[in-house]
């Protein structure tokens, strides 16, 4: 499985959100956060910013959901990254 052109396939990480000064968020003030963190599965021919396995940032909005083999992925278009970590 590999995506083509300008798109990414995801996998969006679940992660517990904690301010630098220990306090833990709890699930409605991380919802309100405006993007989500996400691992690459596989970069589109036409991409150059990321590279598979990479970990980054996208607006939580951005792509669309795809369902393969029983896994929940993510469709974004390489303009919707807005950190690599």
């Amino acid at each position: 499985m590999r995506a083509i052109g300008k798109f990414i396939l995801v996998e969006f990480i679940a992660e517990e959100e904690v301010t630098k000064s220990g306090l833990l968020l709890g699930a409605k003030d991380s919802q309100d956060l405006r993007y989500k963190k996400a691992k690459v599965i596989s970069p589109g021919s036409d991409v150059h910013t990321v590279k598979e396995g990479d970990v980054l940032y996208v607006d939580k909005v951005a792509g669309s959901s795809i369902v393969v083999n029983g896994y929940a992925y993510s469709v974004i278009r390489e303009g919707d990254v807005v950190v690599v970590v």
